[in-house]
């Protein structure tokens, strides 16, 4: 693997043009030193299908204010970077609610036990939760206190509007593996940078890739969702049912985490522009500081500092900041 530090100061190891599966990861990933991806012990978990059809932007105070004096997102100002592909790129990761949530567990449910019976599907308790304790997951952030979430094809239309109504194009960009984080990488770019990027596979409906694209949607198959594995999943091909067993605390264990993050190509200086600030309001809430934190400690703000910030911003929105 190659490696790099990024702007924030964190170690790199990276696959280009692949999203690796954790099985030929760990093959990749010998010589990086990494402790948790070799990790044998790990109790069974669940490996679900997550359609997301919304992505989500966190930031911190500055970040909000500038997206509503813009009315716009945009790359950060970087002199440093200036002129590289990492200064062109803007983040976004998928957005998995209670609803994903749902559906994916009963996806889980049929594809595993497609003989089952309605009194059986009515007996099956909720587990997936259970597992879904990585921040790719979480009401609370890591990077800001501030989280900004659209329906995907609300920002590939602004993406489109901005490059004269060409369709984005998706592509497989990176896998990047951390101390304890794994995250798929996919590049959205213009037509008009198909050149640059064609070393890079299309982001395709593929069955059994990490993360796939089909009808307006993410496929998000996670290889490890739990980061702390505090439950243990239970088959029972009797019932037709799954259930969480809870491990004892002296036996739980710390892995690998992976998400998607989502990249658009934005050169010279482009932007999702928005006619209207209030739409922007309507899709930011608070969050609350994940641990561990990404940002510094004095990035993020409080309930009061931020609720004070956005009615400033937005004094005359009708429903309260929460």
């Amino acid at each position: 693997m190659e490696s790099r530090v990024n702007r924030r100061g964190f170690t790199e190891s990276f696959v280009k043009a692949k999203h690796l599966k954790l099985a030929d990861l760990k093959e990749k990933a010998k010589d990086t030193g990494n402790q948790y991806i070799f990790k044998e012990n790990i109790p069974l978990y669940p490996r679900p299908e997550f359609h997301v059809s919304h992505l989500r932007h966190d930031t911190d105070l500055d970040g909000v204010f500038g997206i509503h004096m813009d009315l716009a997102f945009r790359t950060r100002e970087d002199t440093e970077e200036a002129g590289s592909l990492d200064s062109e790129l803007m983040w976004w990761s998928l957005s998995v609610g209670p609803e994903e949530m749902e559906s994916a567990e009963e996806r889980l449910l049929e594809e595993t036990y497609p003989d089952r019976t309605e009194e059986q599907a009515r007996e099956q308790r909720s587990f997936l939760h259970r597992f879904a304790t990585s921040p790719a997951f979480l009401e609370t952030s890591r990077l800001g206190s501030f989280r900004f979430t659209f329906p995907l094809q609300d920002l590939l239309e602004l993406y489109r509007q901005g490059y004269g109504g060409g369709e984005p194009i998706l592509r497989v960009f990176e896998t990047v593996l951390y101390k304890q984080e794994v995250m798929y990488t996919v590049l959205v770019h213009s037509h008009f940078y198909n050149t640059l990027f064609k070393d890079y596979p299309l982001l395709t409906d593929s069955p059994d890739g990490v993360c796939a694209y089909k009808d307006g949607h993410f496929i998000w198959r996670p290889e490890a969702m739990c980061e702390t594995h505090s439950f243990e999943l239970i088959k029972k091909p009797n019932q037709n049912q799954f259930a969480a067993h809870l491990i004892s605390e002296s036996k739980r264990q710390y892995y690998v985490w992976d998400h998607v993050a989502i990249a658009f190509h934005m050169p010279d200086c482009q932007r999702l522009n928005f006619s209207n600030m209030y739409k922007l309001r309507e899709h930011l809430r608070f969050c609350e500081p994940g641990n561990p934190t990404i940002s510094p400690p004095e990035t993020f703000s409080s309930f009061e500092d931020a609720n004070e910030m956005v009615e400033t911003l937005w004094p005359y929105y009708h429903t309260p900041f929460y």
